[in-house]
């Protein structure tokens, strides 16, 4: 893909306020696609699409979500950069979802949980996740203003959660109670729960590990 191309393309997604991680699956879908074929993408046939989905899926280097994600990309650079009315799976079969539950933890559970947690930074974050019901990409965003404090509030502000929304989410006395303790500790600064570099916050990986440390933990 030219310089050229890319810039346009780029330009397109931040205009229409695409995330930096789609935008970086997007152009690696399409620069596959052009290195695979060592030709520019707007000059290939849908046949040759086709052929290199197929490629991806079959010769089992790459996984099918990781294939679908790329399809997203291609589709939407053909439509919008390219302006053809390509079809939209390309061949491709539509994406099984899975409907599998997620499991719930009881009360005891969780209790368990934090108990077996003793790094403070760790069970803070993780009781800030239990006590107000935030997903994980929320919580690592957290920022020291964003826990409203005053007894006449008593809310946690999620910027930006699901769906690009913000909201409010109770902040319970015990947990405010745990965020004291936890400030008095570490005074964080621009992130409610820093990373390890400097002006970064918390990464989903590292709250894995922390949780699945924790689950592993013997009671």
């Amino acid at each position: 893909m030219s310089s050229k191309i890319r810039e346009k393309f780029v330009q397109h997604m931040e205009l229409i306020g695409l995330s930096k991680h789609t935008q970086k699956n997007y152009i690696v879908g399409v620069k596959g696609l052009a290195r695979y074929y060592t030709q520019s993408p707007e000059t290939l046939t849908d046949d040759q699409v086709r052929a290199y989905l197929h490629h991806l899926l079959t010769d089992g280097k790459v996984e099918r979500n990781t294939c679908y994600s790329y399809l997203v990309g291609i589709v939407h650079f053909y439509r919008h950069i390219c302006k053809r009315d390509v079809d939209h799976r390309f061949g491709m079969p539509p994406r099984q979802r899975s409907r599998k539950l997620p499991s719930v933890l009881s009360t005891e559970e969780v209790a368990r949980l934090l108990s077996n947690t003793a790094n403070l930074k760790h069970r803070v974050l993780l009781k800030t996740i239990y006590s107000a019901g935030l997903r994980v990409s929320e919580v690592i965003r957290l920022k020291p203003e964003h826990i409203e404090s005053d007894p006449s509030r008593m809310l946690i502000r999620i910027e930006q959660g699901k769906g690009r929304k913000d909201r409010y989410t109770i902040l319970s006395k015990h947990l405010l109670d745990e965020l004291r303790v936890y400030w008095k500790k570490y005074s964080p600064q621009q992130w409610l729960f820093p990373g390890r570099k400097p002006g970064s916050h918390m990464t989903s990986m590292s709250v894995s590990k922390a949780l699945y440390k924790a689950k592993k933990k013997p009671a």
